[in-house]
């Protein structure tokens, strides 16, 4: 099996080597950038399977970077930065963050984050049904949306939310319920941000949503095309 490639992105030499040991010793191949700028240029000629990104870097930020590159590259992608408080995190789903951790860090979950994002990108062992509604297609086993037949870039979040709705069509899903299903990596205003960047991707409208649908005071809804709304 090929080694997977991790692209990390910091201004910290040192913070830098130390990834890379710990990474390397974990199984991944790296390479690093320490800036926005030497990051884009590697990406022009190498395809990696994640990028590990600083926020508060000279010149642009994580933040700019990766909002930039989400207009054509989906490789996921996780903020390791001492930016910890919740409006930071918002902004880095936002920007297109798979994940988002806070320095200093353990080792040991970075890794097991890192992994599980993989997996989240990959096909799973676990058989689960299709879920259809209007032009998109969803399969929970690869995380993967298309929408008549293209492919559209969801984070791994969003992958969880959606397979989340998919499990549990045309039922209400509460805030609590999808903070449970995203094992509170998630919760209160960052699952708002969430469910409505997701909106934002599969509405034509999203002040009025078709197919993600608000109910007042209870949560949130899919509807789907093949099961019954519930009442």
């Amino acid at each position: 099996m090929l080694e997977h490639h991790i692209l990390v992105i910091d201004d910290d030499e040192r913070l830098r080597a130390l990834l890379r040991r710990f990474l390397e010793e974990s199984g991944f191949r790296v390479t690093d950038a320490s800036n926005a700028s030497d990051a884009r240029r590697i990406l022009e000629g190498v395809a990696f399977d994640l990028l590990v990104v600083d926020i508060m870097m000279p010149g642009e930020t994580g933040l700019e970077f990766l909002a930039d590159i989400r207009k054509e590259n989906t490789v996921p992608a996780l903020f390791l930065t001492a930016m910890s408080d919740t409006e930071n995190r918002i902004e880095g789903l936002e920007a297109g963050a798979d994940d988002y951790m806070s320095k200093p860090f353990e080792p040991r979950e970075l890794v097991l984050r890192i992994k599980r994002i993989l997996q989240r990108n990959q096909a799973s062992e676990n058989t689960n049904t299709m879920v259809n509604f209007g032009p998109f297609l969803f399969d929970p086993d690869t995380g993967m949306l298309s929408k008549s037949g293209a492919r559209l870039h969801i984070t791994t979040a969003e992958q969880q939310l959606l397979t989340s709705f998919g499990k549990r069509p045309n039922q209400i899903l509460s805030r609590d319920d999808l903070g449970a299903a995203l094992e509170r990596r998630m919760e209160g205003r960052s699952i708002d941000v969430a469910v409505a960047r997701l909106r934002r991707k599969l509405e034509p409208n999203p002040r009025h949503p078709v197919y993600l649908q608000t109910v007042r005071n209870r949560g949130w809804m899919l509807r789907t095309d093949n099961t019954p709304p519930q009442h």
